[in-house]
């Protein structure tokens, strides 16, 4: 692509390889588990990483083989790393006199930028001075000074207190209009509210890319099902039900028109999902064995988290009343049924956009 971001990245040691497009202007947001590649990915762009395989292009230049200072890429991370003995003016102008700005231009461009995140107060303050979410904001506008083509926030809110979190998050979504820029996350509401796609990777490979309501809305991997408060159950469309591995069927709506030997996936949600000691009998049920795993209080409900007692071991989640979880004296290892109607079962085509990765081990250098 001309414009915009253009990333191939192998690195064998991680076995890791990812290819990835983001348009000039778009936000794209990066999920996966721990371990799946996603700080490998932003180490590359960041020039910290030399891949095995690949090339990154920024608004049609290479980057290979540029030095970090000078690929145009700022990376904000958990930790804002603000220098210590600096004030947040000081820091924020640090950014532009790196890049040869003279001090006070590089000061009035510190202070817009610092006014821009809401912080314009503590310039003279250091960062000892400074709670967590201020130091971030520093942080952000430290990065925004540079005037990067491209912006890489890795969890940027992971460390922060959760009452400090949606004003940080309303920042972002004002500084982020019209950058290009990444974030890697593991919250649901940042991909929702900051990012225009969302790309779930997972063991080093990139196994679903769509626009974020899409991917949020109707998963096509078990990650993106388990952080949207999803269940999923993949596997072959036979014509009538889906067949999951280990033979499982699963009757359910289909959303759009199957062929035979089609891969898809079944999604319902949790509360969706009765639990019964025994397979049930009444009306059409799909049932799952499975062994509980954890028990996560939800308010007034309670959210059962079991595997089921197959080759695939998929996860699944339960939302029960907390005298539903007494009556069955639910506790971690117990066998149980899980029940949920067709008609609460939507199913989908993932055929052409999710890619299965090969199984692989975590290494000492995964996140």
């Amino acid at each position: 692509m001309s414009e915009g971001l253009h990333v191939r990245a192998v690195v064998r040691q991680r076995d890791v390889d990812l290819e990835l497009d983001v348009a000039a202007g778009e936000t794209v947001a990066v999920l996966g588990p721990n371990g799946a590649g996603k700080s490998t990915l932003l180490a590359v762009l960041a020039g910290l990483l030399r891949p095995d395989e690949g090339t990154v292009t920024l608004g049609g230049r290479a980057l290979d083989g540029v030095p970090p200072h000078a690929r145009g890429v700022a990376l904000l991370a958990q930790d804002p790393l603000l220098f210590p003995h600096l004030t947040a003016l000081e820091n924020v102008a640090f950014a532009p006199r790196a890049h040869g700005v003279r001090r006070q231009p590089a000061r009035e461009a510190a202070r817009r930028h610092l006014a821009a995140v809401g912080v314009a107060e503590l310039a003279r303050r250091k960062p000892a001075q400074l709670s967590g979410g201020q130091a971030q904001r520093v942080a952000i506008a430290r990065a925004l000074a540079a005037e990067p083509e491209l912006l890489l926030l890795d969890e940027p809110m992971a460390a922060l207190d959760v009452a400090v979190t949606p004003a940080l998050r309303h920042t972002l979504r004002t500084v982020l209009e019209d950058r290009t820029a990444i974030i890697v996350t593991h919250d649901v509401l940042d991909a929702l509210l900051l990012a225009d796609r969302v790309v779930v990777i997972e063991q080093g490979r990139i196994v679903e890319d769509g626009p974020t309501q899409s991917v949020l809305s109707t998963p096509r991997s078990a990650f993106a099902a388990r952080l949207a408060g999803l269940d999923l159950v993949p596997g072959t469309w036979d014509g009538e039900v889906l067949v999951a591995e280990g033979g499982i069927h699963v009757a359910g709506l289909a959303e759009e028109e199957l062929d035979p030997g089609e891969r898809v996936a079944a999604l319902f949600r949790p509360s969706a999902v009765s639990i019964f000691a025994e397979p049930p009998g009444g009306s059409p049920r799909n049932h799952f064995d499975v062994v509980v795993t954890d028990l996560e209080p939800l308010g007034d409900r309670v959210r059962v988290r079991a595997r089921q007692e197959s080759p695939a071991g998929v996860p699944l989640a339960a939302d029960v009343t907390p005298a539903a979880v007494a009556e069955l004296g639910l506790t971690a290892g117990l066998g149980v049924t899980f029940a949920v109607k067709a008609t609460e079962v939507s199913v989908y085509r993932i055929s052409g956009t999710i890619k299965r990765p090969t199984p692989r081990k975590p290494t000492a250098l995964d996140r």
